[in-house]
Parts: C-alpha cells; sequence; structure tokens
C-alpha cells in the first residue's frame, strides 16, 4: 500500500507530544474498522509514540516514513 492509499488523514503536523497521539486517539474512531488512516506529523515524539498507539490498541502500522520534514504513518483500525 503506498503513502497515497488511504480513506481519512490526520494532519498533525506543527503539533508536539502529546498532541499528535491525542488527536490519533480521537480520529481514529471516525475510522470503520479496516479501513486506513493517514497522519502527517513532524514532531520527531511520533516516530516512538504512534507504533506504541497502534501495539497497544491493535491497530496495524502498515507503513511509516520520513522524509526531510515530515512523518507519514498508514494505520488500519483494528476491530
Amino acid at each position: 500500500m503506498g503513502a497515497d492509499e488511504f480513506d481519512v488523514e490526520l494532519d498533525a503536523r506543527g503539533l508536539y507530544c502529546p498532541e499528535p497521539v491525542m488527536l490519533l486517539h480521537n480520529r481514529i474512531n471516525d475510522v470503520a474498522p479496516g479501513r486506513v488512516l493517514r497522519v502527517r506529523a513532524t514532531d520527531p515524539s511520533t516516530t516512538r509514540d504512534i507504533p506504541r498507539f497502534c501495539q497497544f490498541l491493535g491497530h496495524e502500522l502498515i507503513n511509516q516514513q520520513e522524509t526531510d520534514d515530515e512523518y507519514l504513518y498508514l494505520i488500519r483500525r483494528g476491530e
């Protein structure tokens, strides 16, 4: 699945810990189980926080990419 294949997007750019994960926690509830949420962030702490969020709450981290100034995550919502 490519970075452009998703159903819903969360733009957390410019926000810092813990805001991106707090927004993710709320936004994932708007995504149907099995659908994909793309998260865009600029906070490096998301590289630690978002994989843990997925692991603990049963969501699948499909892809994680880092560009020069942005972090992209594709998360498939679990049941």
